[in-house]
């Protein structure tokens, strides 16, 4: 299983289904060109993951595209996440948008590796996320959450402080995936206190021509990164010493990604497009994307595609490759796809309520 399964990641909480065409009345068509966008780096990422073994300039875009595109899609759940709480529709809406599909795609993903590798299926274990589901166990806690961060006073501090220390703990243990929960955590608490208004500064020329030169320059830092850089950090996933790393370290790298991604969310946001797309729709079906082509990532892994002929390991296969996943991406948010998967995506489940 590729470290980034994260992944890195990937959906912000399912929203109401929107029309196949255009930005349904009421929704803002940048966050779903946003969330849309950043879906697709999701696959391309997954999609690139093989071909950085022997490829630089694939390697060079993978560590990129993953110093920032999971922080962003975490912020903008925080977003969303502003008028949560304890009530009975918030957590009706938490139960069938996250716990539901969690069930369900924990279930279904261990008995597909069952089916692809021909073995055994493992026991199912609901505590330990696999592959992708991750997200959905970390945006469960951070929901639930949501009501002490809208309280107390120096949320965003106290969130970075909190992921420092887990960086530096080795036994914050491997239930539901905590160290990448607390490691994240201080990029949904952001969200959750930013204002429309923030989103507004980014669209200023300034910062949309400043953005060109930032990519080209964190493309170039990682084809160019020193061999002695433990690329795990990206990932999230462990202490320091869980990578063999001196516990100095844990700060002192996660306070630069961190950094590092709050620059590149600026850039990615500045080139967001602020109006209807043909693209925009496709923003709601992001959860259906993200949890669904885990299935076709996995199954290019277990079939080694990357093996079966040389031109994939060159320039045009890297471009078939991209397109390839762009299309995936694309396809798996549609109406349609939704439609057929939304019973267990977004299930209405009345019976399992009491009346309010």
């Amino acid at each position: 299983m590729s470290p980034t399964a994260t992944p890195a990641t990937v959906a912000p909480a399912p929203e109401p289904p929107v029309a196949a065409a255009g930005a349904p009345a009421g929704r803002d068509p940048f966050f779903d060109n946003a969330k849309y966008l950043a879906i697709v780096l999701v696959a391309l990422g997954h999609a690139w993951q093989p071909l950085t073994y022997t490829s630089h300039a694939a390697s060079a875009l993978y560590y990129t595209v993953y110093a920032f595109h999971m922080p962003a899609f975490i912020l903008i759940s925080g977003y969303f996440s502003r008028s949560f709480d304890l009530s009975p529709a918030k957590v009706k809406r938490l139960i069938t948008g996250v716990v539901v599909p969690y069930v369900v795609f924990e279930i279904a993903y261990t008995y597909f590796q069952h089916w692809a590798e021909d073995a055994p299926p493992e026991n199912i274990s609901l505590t330990n996320p696999w592959y992708l589901n991750w997200f959905l166990a970390a945006l469960f806690i951070w929901r639930l959450t949501t009501p002490i961060w809208k309280v107390i006073r120096w949320p965003i501090p106290i969130s970075f402080a909190i992921a420092l220390l887990a960086a530096v703990s080795p036994d914050v243990g491997s239930d539901f995936d905590l160290q990448r929960v607390l490691q994240f955590l201080p990029f949904f608490v952001i969200g959750l206190h930013l204002k429309r208004s923030h989103f507004d500064l980014v669209r200023r020329r300034w910062v949309r021509i400043a953005a060109v030169p930032v990519f080209a320059a964190a493309i170039a830092v990682a084809y160019w990164q020193p061999p002695q850089l433990n690329t795990e950090w990206f990932f999230h996933n462990d202490s320091a010493q869980g990578l063999h790393e001196p516990v100095w370290t844990a700060p002192v790298v996660l306070l630069a990604l961190f950094a590092c991604a709050a620059v590149l969310i600026v850039c990615f946001l500045a080139w967001v497009p602020r109006r209807t797309m043909w693209f925009t729709a496709l923003g709601g079906g992001t959860l259906y994307g993200f949890l669904l082509h885990g299935f076709l990532i996995k199954l290019s892994r277990w079939w080694e595609w990357y093996d079966a002929a040389d031109w994939i390991r060159k320039p045009v296969g890297e471009v078939v490759v991209t397109l390839l996943a762009i299309a995936m991406m694309t396809v798996l948010c549609t109406a349609p796809v939704r439609r057929v998967f939304r019973c267990v995506m977004e299930p209405r489940m009345d019976w399992a309520f009491r009346k309010q």
